[in-house]
């Protein structure tokens, strides 16, 4: 029974913070599409590495985030997309599966319907400049995580580097993640997100 209770008091502070709009700021994640299917999509057989597609930085998510930590899966009384709101967002997203699953965990803790957040995911990924220096490479290159973080930097000079983090997988330049405010104005990342990777030597595949 004392256990059962100590659960219940770690338990449920940790649950009740999980608040529909309750969070400070927004973390805008791209994903170089051309990594993920190297390393995991061309094995799934996912529509987003099918040849006839070029997609380069794509939108992972825009994950509303506390200054340490984050909700996930809130409760709301939005409804959930139409498979119309999703499929039109895999010209972004890679696919309309991706749209979902990031409503599903992130959009319900934004306190916004699926079509606004959506949109504003939209907003958000227009509003970065995305080097274009990647989508000129003919073939596979070796680089610090650090030249994908400078070319974001030169690309967006509103931005600093506090708010810019790198992530890698697999030996693999994973994503960018750019910390925004509620109204997309470039912000410092908290201490759980601008930790970058720091490999000297990380993959970066050229769009097929």
């Amino acid at each position: 029974m004392r256990a059962l209770l100590l659960w219940l008091m770690l338990a449920l502070p940790a649950m009740a913070q999980d608040r529909a709009g309750v969070f400070d700021y927004y973390v805008l994640s791209l994903s170089w599409s051309p990594n993920w299917c190297a390393y995991e999509g061309d094995a799934r057989g996912s529509d987003q590495c099918d040849a006839r597609h070029d997609h380069g930085w794509i939108l992972h998510g825009l994950w509303p985030q506390y200054h340490r930590g984050y909700p996930e899966y809130c409760n709301t009384t939005e409804r959930a997309p139409s498979r119309a709101m999703t499929r039109d967002m895999a010209d972004i997203m890679g696919t309309s599966g991706l749209a979902w699953h990031q409503w599903k965990k992130h959009g319900v803790c934004s306190g916004l319907s699926a079509s606004a957040y959506y949109a504003l995911s939209r907003e958000a990924y227009g509003r970065v400049v995305r080097p274009p220096v990647f989508r000129k490479l003919d073939k596979a290159v070796r680089l610090p995580a650090a030249v994908v973080e400078e070319a974001f930097l030169q690309s967006n000079p509103d931005m600093e580097a506090d708010g810019v983090t790198i992530t890698c997988r697999d030996g693999h330049i994973q994503e960018a993640r750019i910390c925004l405010s509620r109204d997309l104005t470039p912000v410092p990342c908290g201490q759980d997100v601008v930790r970058d990777c720091r490999a000297t030597n990380a993959l970066f595949t050229p769009i097929r």
